[in-house]
């Protein structure tokens, strides 16, 4: 039962051997809430010490062989401001 609800709420497959080719941050449509940073379970993103046109930190990709492709950051941006692509 656990296995179908973690289905639901995250339809999509990942493996070990998935790795992202990039991770897109768009610094400009970021606010800085920390979010994805929170949710990558690899830890992936950390918080930039450089701040944006508005006087925010964004977040920037620390270690991207670490990314798992899961895509968390990408769905709990509630700006839409990160595009993971997958190597193919």
């Amino acid at each position: 039962m656990v296995d179908r609800i973690k289905l639901l709420l995250y339809p999509f497959v990942i493996t070990d051997t998935m790795k992202a080719s990039s991770i897109k941050i768009d610094k400009i449509n970021c606010k800085g809430c920390g979010i994805c940073i929170d949710v990558c379970p690899k830890k992936v993103i950390a918080n930039s010490e450089e701040i944006n046109e508005y006087g925010l930190f964004y977040p920037y990709i620390i270690n991207l062989d670490n990314c798992i492709v899961c895509r968390l950051c990408e769905l709990y941006c509630p700006d839409f401001a990160i595009d993971v692509e997958e190597k193919k």
